[in-house]
């Protein structure tokens, strides 16, 4: 049985989709299976996938299903998943030739049930590490410590054990294709630490509709996932006042955006949602102003 799975979800990415199948030939170490969560796509994604299946150059498991968002990729992919690990490396995103291998030979080396898994680096496509590289005078931190304790930047890569990442999976509200993908990290992160990993397992193109670029727009597109998201953020144990103050000023923007007249009692925190109603007020004026349609 092979020990990785490497996941992609896949929206009308076509065109882009055969770098990241180019890089998973090259891989040195082929003990994965690539898993390809085709969102509901209306180009030829599906035929171009089952040339590669007939190459039989790699594992590859196809699935098809109606379009949910990023999100609803992942909520699938991880209940088909059946490896010890898996990565997502998305459609626009390549592995460098010897990612899988590392990742197994680190794991195999360093990896225990005590730990939820691997932070790794990404990079971009001139290989310029994506942010700050990881500290290197601590072997295991979360996710959420490494970016607001320890002051790591940018992007990172991360590779999960397949048991946990089936817990906490994102909600699908209707008509709406977005939840952070952050809120299944950080509910682990009050589990388990994370092995660091000071090497690149991803290079990354942002391309001009990837989700990264239209942030405003999906504020305002999906009010309902980012208000659940904000909520869930404001609940964390560890996390300082400001962070949470923070969340409290996007949950009544996105309450606001949603047209949801209740969110003060639904709030997990009013003594930070009330003091956020001005900012929240004006963010929510800002973003309707910035998505606004001719």
């Amino acid at each position: 049985m092979k020990q990785l799975t490497v996941f992609t979800p896949a929206y009308n990415r076509a065109f882009c989709l055969h770098v990241c199948y180019e890089s998973l030939k090259r891989q040195s170490c082929k003990d994965f299976i690539w898993l390809i969560i085709d969102d509901g796509s209306t180009d030829d994604t599906e035929d171009l996938v089952k040339t590669w299946i007939k190459e039989g150059i790699l594992e590859i498991d196809y699935y098809h299903q109606e379009n949910q968002g990023m999100h609803g990729a992942h909520n699938t992919a991880y209940e088909r998943i059946n490896t010890e690990l898996n990565v997502c490396i998305d459609s626009d995103d390549y592995m460098p030739d010897d990612a899988v291998e590392k990742i197994l030979s680190f794991w195999n080396k360093y990896g225990s049930n005590s730990v939820s898994g691997i932070i790794g680096l990404d990079s971009d496509s001139n290989n310029q590490i994506i942010g700050s590289i990881l500290p290197d005078h601590i072997k295991s931190s979360t996710l959420f410590n490494l970016h607001y304790k320890h002051g790591v930047t940018g992007d990172k890569k991360l590779v999960y054990r397949t048991e946990l990442t089936k817990k906490y999976p994102y909600p699908i509200f209707q008509n709406e294709k977005y939840v952070g993908l952050a809120y299944k990290y950080y509910m682990l992160d009050q589990e388990y630490e994370m092995l660091l990993m000071n090497e690149v397992l991803c290079c990354v193109e942002y391309l001009p509709d990837g989700s990264s670029r239209n942030m405003l727009h999906q504020y305002r597109r999906n009010p309902n996932g980012f208000s659940f998201y904000r909520k869930e953020l404001m609940k964390i144990p560890f996390a300082g006042f400001v962070f949470k103050f923070k969340q409290a000023i996007h949950y009544v923007s996105s309450s606001l955006l949603g047209r949801n007249w209740s969110f003060l009692q639904e709030t997990p925190n009013k003594i930070l949602t009330v003091p956020a109603l001005p900012i929240g007020f004006l963010l929510y004026l800002y973003i309707k102003a910035k998505t606004r349609t001719v």
